[in-house]
């Protein structure tokens, strides 16, 4: 059966269509090209600077070669391309990849004598960009060795920044994310040769680490690396535990913490340390021994007392939220959150209004759920978080709605803060706790019965579109399996059924609390509403039923207990 408690999974993540300027791909217009640009001022500047390095005259022949680029490619640009043609332009790329090293090692201090050579490099490595329009080839690169040579020129040390680049432009479309889909066999025979050396994140990680972001070519050295790490991740999702370990992690906790001006790679950044995250408790597990919490909490912290500027810095604050979401899955960061004061900074973004206040809550319910948050909702509690998070139940903001939070949302994450503080506070706490719901006649507890009946009325219309369709499957002949009950089941969760869960588990917990003013109350509702204890306690009992999360077989069952004893005396 479906686990209810699977909603506090991330949910995914829906990367923008556009993160900034893309590479142009091959048969676009590229004569405006900064980065073809570039490459010749940096030749040139390369040659004008040292009279001495070219005693034979290349620096005359090599700049004519610079001003015939675009003739020789407009040349090529009618050749026929098929295997053929892509088997001959891989091994021109490793003649001449030989070439320049062969020469660089020769006269390592003049570059006059490799510069032609490193030209030639270049421009077969921009021809071999069509070669990402045909993924069926793919094995080709593998088979004629050019993917090892393409990782050789990101791991030598001789190899210039322009050259890396051109490589890191090459690697992002050829594992362009539909590309790889438009040939599985050739995506799996390009992925494993990539990463079969075992290290090609940590080369990756390297050579973004001599990368100057000041400059903008080098900048998108940086983007269209990420871009590569993104497209193996999301091709092969188990590569992210590998990437994390080798230095990605550090590396991106490091470039979202820089001091320097919001901008398209750090936003990338942000989407990239959210996409590790996600369902992975050993990056999580890596991102809390590297102090990341501590690096979140500083980063949203900026969304305080401040909305974002842009859209842009909207997103990076969503995907950093994400991220602290995720984090707090695995019981050891809702410690390092704890002492972070992480519980302080969400509920002072609660009380500011700000953009940051509906990702706060969901923060808040995170870091509060389960036997793991008795630390955390003990702490909130003194902290005087009950100030904040009843008016909120009480009322949805207005605020809230219009930054795109549905009610739904708002009401979940706000019941399943108030319904861990039940399970988990004790002694004093738990007093001041149970003392809100009598305050000012009861208002909160009418108010819960309200959301009751709102939701009861919703699951209802859900079970009875279900029961139609599951009659329909019935009189077709097919079989309703446990795939399709859980599938059913998760309709029905997400029609309101965890929300009416939750108010039915907050009930029966004050109606136990041994006041009776409350019990009484409950009851008064619920028969003026002609509602009924059996319903209440038939949602009790299914919801106890999918209780499970991945923890021990033993904790299912003393919390299944739990709940049907708290079921005897409703």
């Amino acid at each position: 059966m479906a686990n209810s408690s699977n909603r506090y999974i991330t949910k995914p993540y829906d990367l923008p269509p556009d993160r900034g300027a893309k590479r142009l791909r091959a048969g676009d217009d590229d004569d405006d090209d900064p980065r073809n640009k570039k490459a010749g001022r940096e030749l040139a500047r390369n040659l004008e600077g040292d009279d001495s390095e070219d005693p034979s005259g290349d620096r005359k022949r090599i700049l004519e070669k610079l001003m015939d680029d675009d003739e020789d490619a407009d040349d090529q640009e009618g050749e026929p391309v098929d295997e053929s043609s892509v088997k001959k332009m891989i091994l021109t790329f490793e003649k001449r990849s030989y070439k320049n090293q062969e020469l660089r090692i020769k006269f390592p201090d003049t570059p006059g004598r490799f510069m032609e050579t490193e030209l030639d490099l270049n421009d077969i490595i921009q021809e071999m960009h069509v070669i990402a329009t045909m993924p069926d080839l793919y094995h080709l690169l593998v088979e004629l060795n050019a993917v090892h040579s393409l990782l050789g020129l990101l791991s030598h040390e001789n190899t210039d920044i322009l050259s890396f680049k051109y490589v890191v432009d090459l690697l992002q479309e050829l594992t362009d994310i539909d590309t790889l889909h438009e040939s599985e066999e050739g995506a799996e025979v390009l992925i494993d040769s990539l990463v079969s050396p075992g290290q090609v994140v940590a080369l990756l990680v390297q050579n973004m680490e001599r990368l100057d972001e000041l400059v903008k070519e080098e900048a998108d050295g940086v983007y269209n690396t990420l871009a590569i790490i993104e497209n193996m991740a999301e091709f092969r999702p188990g590569l992210c535990t590998e990437a994390a370990q080798q230095g990605l992690m550090q590396w991106l906790l490091k470039r979202i913490k820089a001091k320097i001006p919001f901008d398209a790679n750090k936003l990338y950044c942000s989407e990239v340390l959210a996409i590790l995250l996600q369902n992975n408790d050993s990056t999580r597990e890596l991102l809390g021994e590297l102090d990341g919490i501590d690096v979140l909490l500083q980063q949203l912290s900026v969304f305080k007392r401040h909305n974002p500027a842009t859209a842009e810095e909207q997103e990076m604050m969503e995907n950093l939220f994400d991220a602290m979401c995720s984090c707090l899955m695995l019981a050891s960061n809702r410690d390092r959150f704890l002492r972070g004061e992480g519980l302080q900074l969400m509920n002072l973004m609660l009380r500011e209004k700000k953009m940051s206040r509906t990702s706060a809550l969901r923060v808040l319910d995170h870091g509060m759920i389960g036997p793991e948050g008795s630390d955390n909702c003990h702490k909130f509690v003194d902290i005087l978080g009950l100030r904040t998070i009843f008016p909120l139940f009480m009322k949805t903001p207005k605020k809230m709605r219009k930054a795109g939070a549905a009610d739904k949302e708002h009401e979940e994450h706000v019941c399943s803060i108030i319904s861990s503080c039940l399970r988990n506070l004790k002694a004093q706490q738990r007093t001041r706790l149970l003392s809100k719901f009598t305050e000012n006649d009861c208002e909160k507890v009418d108010r819960l019965m309200e959301l009751h009946f709102k939701y009861l009325e919703a699951v209802q219309l859900a079970d009875k579109r279900i029961e139609g369709e599951k009659h329909d499957m019935v009189k077709r002949g097919e079989i309703l399996d446990d795939v399709m009950e859980d599938e059913f089941y998760l309709r029905r969760l997400d029609a309101g059924l965890f929300v009416l869960q939750l108010l039915c588990y907050i009930m029966v917990e004050i109606s136990n609390s041994g006041i009776s003013q409350l019990q009484q109350r409950v009851h008064q509702i619920l028969n003026l509403r002609g509602g009924s204890v059996k319903v209440v306690r038939h949602i009790m009992r299914e919801y106890a039923e999918n209780i499970g999360d991945g923890k021990s077989e033993e904790f299912k069952e003393s919390e299944q207990k739990r709940i049907m004893d708290l079921l005897e005396n409703f």
